[in-house]
This record gives structure tokens, C-alpha cells and sequence, in this order.
């Protein structure tokens, strides 16, 4: 990672966007694959292709509840009219035998159990007797309640073709057809999918263990009363949240008072279930910015590769940065502004294509789209840096909502897109065509 020389000329620097985020995702790279049992690897990226070993469905099965028939016996059936027909025995799902269906003979199916022997289609029990000679009936007695239907006659009042209501064998997969691509991320229908071709493990990239860190002796934890000139920690809140949005394993730390040893301690020990640290508030240039102060000296002079490198981004908001290395296995870490929307803003841009990059992701980046400005009065922009305005994206159309201040969260949670200012853009007019960043 950066080198102590780098960090000198990055704090004399001003960063773009672009180069800061292709030092980052040049830098991650995707963590190591594992075998996982299937609910423990939902949410994470399939490594490789998965081949389909057994067809779906393994067999011709019933899709309704009913009668086993051959064609002929039911051709030209009707209520006045029935084909009466011999009920040679039950077929449940999971049966391991079933009965020989012959001329003028039924077998009573229900739902998914195989078609048996000698069998041409499937006739629904509503349009049968039920075997109670007294009309149409809507369902079937239960087994236990009426063993004795499962012999008799049924009269049936209604013909079906060929292979009516019969599920072929591999008319969802066959055997020997993908299944699933590598580079998936496994959902509860991939889960389903895998176990339905008996899959029981499968080897994937895991979701990458983020832990948040805020810092400020002044954050108080929700629910707790504010004393004089402290405020509730809503950074480690939303950036754990937008952790697991992005894919990963989040542990939030509650927020770490302004003291650089303490605030290097608790970092220490994080790394033990960290593939990735997340700290929020401290890297300005005060004379409280703690992480600054306990992070700058880590790195170089003790691990070759490590080391801290804290920025200046020509961005707004956002502008002061920290990224680099920390601990014995290089743990990349990122040192977000305090501000609520500069971290957010900045987790959107920065840390959350990060997670992706380590989750082995082709498709790290939110989408972005053209969509025309919706306003009363042009924006303004600082000249030569790049502003994220929060907005409300509909229909082509995006409005932005609030105004530029970095501490504004309430109008950050009506926001569901991020609005670029280009960085030469010092004004833009209503109805200009602006990019958006859609953030879900």
C-alpha cells in the first residue's frame, strides 16, 4: 500500500475521486473461497459453475390432486355420461411403489407423486365423483379419515388428453444443464435451487466481515439521555446498515472517545474479525481528529506494504480521507469524515465498492442514469471539486432535496439518489441534464 513518502505527497496533494477509489480497488483484493453449507453461504458470490447432477423433477409427476388414467378409458366422458372406472390403489408423493394402471383402472394421485405404470394423464378430482357416486366433488377425503377410497369405482365426468396435468421429467433442468453461473450471488431461490439438485455445500467467496468504528467524545449512544454539547452516534448506525446492504458481515463498535490510545487499542483488537475497518469521524485537520493522530504513525517503519495514508479529495462533500493497512495481515481500513452525509456519501462511493471487490464481484459500482434537474433555481458548485447533492430520483426526472450542508440527515433519509456536480460545473440550471448515482 502507500509508502511513507506517498503519505507526505498525499497530504500535500489534492486526490480526484476517480484516483482515490482505483488506488482502493487496485489495492482489495477478493477474499479467499471457502466450502459452505448452504444457509451460511446465502449472500455470498458462487465461485464456480454448478452442473445440474439429477433432472427436475426426477419423474413424470402429478401437478394436481386426482386420478391416474389411460386416454381411452376417459374419451368422451361427460356428467351424464361418466366413465365409470376400477380404483386399483393410492400414489402419494414419496411412494416407493405404485400400482399397475390398467383398461378401465385408476389410480387416486395427489400432488407431486410419480405417474404410475401404465398411466397416460391425470384427471382432477373435481371432475370426479371422489369415488362417492353423488356428483362432482371438490377434494379428497383424507386417507387416514377414509383408507377405503383408495378402491372402488370413481366415475368421471370430463375427458383429459395426453399427459394433461403431468409434470415431465426435467421440464424445469435436465441433467447435465447449469444451473447456477459463477459469479451469482446466492439468494433464498439459489439456496433452493442448489438443495432441490441435492447440493449440500458449495464453494463461494463469504461475505466480508466489516466492522465500523465511530470516534467522538461527544456521541452518545441512542436511548441513553444527552448531556451538554453531546449528540446521538448516528454514523456507526447507518454505515453498519449500509454495510450489510452492500453484502457484508457488519459489527458496529460503539463510538470510541477522543483518545488516540484508546481508539489504536480498540482498532487492535477489531482485527481479529475484521476483513475490512470502517472508522467515521476524525481525520480533519483539528486538534482533536484522533484518528489522524493514532493512525499516521501505523504502517511503513514496522510492515513493509502498510501504513495509513490520510487525503485531501476534490470532492464536496467529503473531503478529508484516510485509507491504507493496519495489523499483521494488511487489513485494509478507511477513515471517513465525521459529517453524517460526507460518511455516507463517502461509504456510497468508497467502501461499499470495496465490500464488493472483496465478495469477488464483477459489478462493484451503484448504477448511475441521465436524468433532468428539477429545481426553482440553479445549483451551485465549488469550483474544481465534484459535489454529491442528495435528490429524489423518479420517471427521468431527479429533485434534489435539502441543501449542500454536510450535517443534513434528515433530508439524507428522503434521498434515494446521489446528484454529480462535475468538477469544472460551478452552476446548474433547471432542466440541465445531470448524472445520478440510484442508491436502491
Amino acid at each position: 500500500m502507500s509508502s511513507a513518502a506517498t503519505r507526505t505527497a498525499g497530504q500535500e496533494h489534492l486526490w480526484s475521486v476517480d484516483d482515490h477509489l482505483e488506488d482502493i480497488l487496485t489495492t482489495v483484493r477478493p477474499l479467499e473461497p471457502i466450502e459452505l453449507q448452504l444457509l451460511d453461504a446465502q449472500g455470498c458470490v458462487l465461485l464456480e459453475d454448478v452442473t445440474v447432477p439429477v433432472s427436475l423433477p426426477p419423474f413424470d409427476n402429478s401437478s394436481m390432486d386426482g386420478y391416474a388414467v389411460r386416454v381411452a378409458d376417459v374419451a368422451g366422458a361427460s356428467e351424464e355420461y361418466p366413465a365409470v372406472l376400477t380404483v386399483v390403489g393410492d400414489v402419494a408423493a414419496g411412494q416407493a411403489e405404485q400400482p399397475h394402471v390398467g383398461p378401465g383402472q385408476a389410480a387416486r394421485i395427489m400432488t407431486g407423486a410419480p405417474l404410475p405404470p401404465g398411466a397416460e394423464t391425470v384427471v382432477p378430482v373435481e371432475w370426479t365423483d371422489g369415488g362417492l357416486g353423488e356428483g362432482p366433488v371438490s377434494g379428497m377425503r383424507a386417507h387416514s379419515a377414509s383408507p377405503e377410497g383408495s378402491g372402488g369405482q370413481v366415475h368421471v365426468h370430463r375427458p383429459a388428453e395426453a399427459r394433461a396435468h403431468v409434470r415431465a421429467k426435467g421440464s424445469d433442468v435436465k441433467a447435465g444443464d447449469r444451473a447456477l453461473e459463477a459469479g451469482t450471488v446466492l439468494g433464498p431461490p439459489q439456496i433452493g435451487l442448489l438443495a432441490a439438485i441435492g447440493r449440500g455445500t458449495v464453494r463461494v467467496r463469504p461475505r466480508p466481515r466489516v466492522v465500523v468504528l465511530s470516534t467522538g467524545s461527544e456521541l452518545v449512544q441512542p436511548d441513553e439521555e444527552l448531556g451538554a454539547g453531546q449528540i446521538y452516534d448516528s454514523n456507526s448506525f447507518a454505515l453498519c446498515a449500509a454495510a450489510r446492504d452492500a453484502g457484508a458481515i457488519a459489527y458496529r463498535v460503539g463510538a470510541v472517545a477522543d483518545d488516540a490510545e484508546t481508539l489504536r487499542s480498540t482498532i487492535e483488537d477489531q482485527l481479529v474479525r475484521a476483513d475490512l475497518l470502517v472508522t467515521t469521524g476524525g481525520v480533519s485537520v483539528g486538534a482533536y481528529d484522533v484518528v489522524k493522530e493514532a493512525l499516521s504513525s501505523v504502517g511503513d517503519e514496522d510492515e513493509e506494504g502498510g501504513g495509513i495514508d490520510f487525503r485531501t479529495l476534490a470532492m464536496q462533500p467529503g473531503k478529508p480521507q484516510g485509507f491504507g493497512s493496519i495489523g499483521p495481515d494488511h487489513t485494509p481500513l478507511l477513515a471517513l469524515p465525521g459529517n453524517p452525509v460526507s460518511s455516507y456519501v463517502s461509504f456510497e462511493l468508497f467502501v461499499r465498492p470495496t465490500i464488493r471487490t472483496l465478495m469477488g464481484l464483477p459489478d462493484v459500482h451503484r448504477p448511475t442514469t441521465r436524468a433532468k434537474l428539477s429545481t426553482d433555481k440553479a445549483l451551485t458548485s465549488p469550483k474544481g471539486r465534484r459535489q454529491f447533492l442528495r435528490g429524489t430520483y423518479a420517471d427521468g426526472t431527479v429533485t434534489p432535496v435539502g441543501g449542500a450542508g454536510s450535517h443534513l440527515v434528515a433530508a439524507l433519509a428522503h434521498a434515494d439518489a446521489l446528484i454529480v456536480v462535475p468538477e469544472q460545473d460551478t452552476s446548474v440550471e433547471p432542466g440541465a441534464e445531470v448524472e445520478v448515482v440510484l442508491l436502491g
